[in-house]
C-alpha cells in the first residue's frame, strides 16, 4: 500500500481507503463488515470513512467497533455532518449547534476520543459560511476534531472557504469528497484545479460507479442476480450507468486492463490514482475478497498511451 497527503496537510492516507456508505449498518451484517475491516487493515488501508446519517448512526458504531482493537494511532477515522439525525428543525444543515452536537454524538458512537477528519456532507445555503468554519475551527481547538473537509461542494463554494479561512485566520479544510469516476469526471474542469491552488486533496467515492466498472454487468445481459442493480435499496442511482452505451465502454476497457494484468476493478482505481489531487479512494466492500482486489491497485502508474486510449473509449471514439 502507498499513501498520499492528504491535501497539503502533513497527515498522509492510504491510496485505498474503505467507506461503509450503503453497507455497514444495513447490507452488511455486523461480523461480515467487521471482517472487512479487518482485511482492509491487514492490507494496509489507514483510512476509514463513515457518516452520522448511514443507517442513523449504525454504520459509525459498527467502523468504531471493528477498529477499537487497534491501537488509535494507527488509523485515519472520518465522518460527516450535514444531513438529518431527527425531525427538528436544528437536527440538520452545517450551524453550530447541529455540528456541535452531531460531533458529540459520533465521538459517544465510535467510541473515540477524537475524529481525525470532520466533514460536511454537503454544503448548507441556509448556515453563513463563517459560522460553519467556526464551528469546525472550535472542534479543531478543543482536540475533538484534527483536520476537516467537505464533500460534493462546488469550486465556488470551495474557494470561498479558503478565502474566508485566510480572512479570519481559522483552520483550512484540507478534503472534498466528491464522487469521481471513468463516467463522472465532473471535477475535472473546475474543482481539482482550484483544490490544487487552495491545498485540498479529494478522497472520492464510487470510483467504480456504483460497481458497473468491475465488468458484472453485461451489454444485452440481465443484472447477474443478488446485484445492486437488483436491489431496489440500492439501485436508484444507477439507471445511467447500466445503459448499453456505458456496458459496451467497458468491455472496451477489458484489453487494456488484461495487457498491465490488472482486472477491470483495479484499471478503474489506477486511472483515478492517475491525478496527484487525488488523495485516496473510497472502495464499499462487502466481501474480504473485494478489498484484497482492490488494494492491488495501489502504486500502479499508466502509461500516457494507455491514458490516451481510456480517453477515447470514454470519449466514444474508439471503434
Amino acid at each position: 500500500m502507498e499513501y498520499r497527503r492528504l491535501g497539503k496537510s502533513g497527515v498522509k492516507v492510504s491510496e485505498i481507503s474503505l467507506g461503509s456508505w450503503l453497507t455497514y449498518g444495513g447490507s452488511v451484517e455486523a461480523e461480515q463488515a467487521e471482517a472487512v475491516v479487518d482485511r482492509a487493515y491487514e492490507l494496509g488501508i489507514n483510512f476509514f470513512d463513515t457518516a452520522n446519517v448511514y443507517h442513523r448512526g449504525a454504520a459509525e458504531e459498527i467502523v468504531g467497533k471493528a477498529l477499537k482493537k487497534y491501537s488509535r494511532d494507527s488509523y485515519v477515522l472520518a465522518t460527516k455532518v450535514f444531513f438529518p439525525m431527527g425531525d427538528g428543525p436544528n437536527d440538520r444543515g452545517l450551524s453550530r449547534k447541529h455540528i456541535m452536537e452531531q460531533c458529540e454524538a459520533s465521538l459517544r458512537r465510535m467510541k473515540v476520543d477524537y475524529i481525525d477528519l470532520y466533514q460536511c456532507h454537503r454544503y448548507d445555503p441556509n448556515t453563513p459560511l463563517e459560522e460553519t468554519l467556526r464551528a469546525l475551527d472550535d472542534l479543531v481547538t478543543q482536540g475533538k476534531v484534527l483536520y476537516t473537509g467537505v464533500s460534493e461542494w462546488s469550486a465556488v463554494q470551495l474557494a470561498d472557504a479558503a478565502a474566508t479561512a485566510r480572512e479570519l485566520n481559522l483552520d483550512r479544510i484540507v478534503s472534498n469528497q466528491p464522487q469521481y469516476n471513468m463516467f463522472n469526471r465532473n471535477i475535472e474542469k473546475e474543482i481539482v484545479p482550484v483544490s490544487e491552488r487552495e491545498g485540498i486533496g479529494q478522497v472520492v467515492f464510487s470510483p467504480l460507479a456504483q460497481g458497473v466498472l468491475t465488468g458484472k454487468y453485461k451489454p444485452g445481459a440481465p443484472a447477474p442476480e443478488g446485484s445492486r442493480a437488483t436491489d431496489p435499496k440500492s439501485n436508484m442511482f444507477m439507471e445511467w450507468l447500466l445503459k448499453e452505451e456505458q456496458l459496451k465502454k467497458v468491455e472496451k476497457l477489458k484489453p487494456i486492463a488484461e495487457s498491465h494484468d490488472l482486472s477491470l476493478a483495479q484499471l478503474a482505481l489506477v486511472w483515478i490514482l492517475r491525478l496527484p489531487n487525488i488523495s485516496s479512494c473510497i472502495i464499499g466492500a462487502s466481501r474480504p475478497e473485494q478489498v484484497e482486489e482492490n488494494v492491488k491497485a495501489s502504486g500502479i502508474r499508466l502509461a500516457e498511451a494507455d491514458l490516451k486510449e481510456i480517453d477515447a473509449i470514454l470519449a466514444g471514439e474508439s471503434a
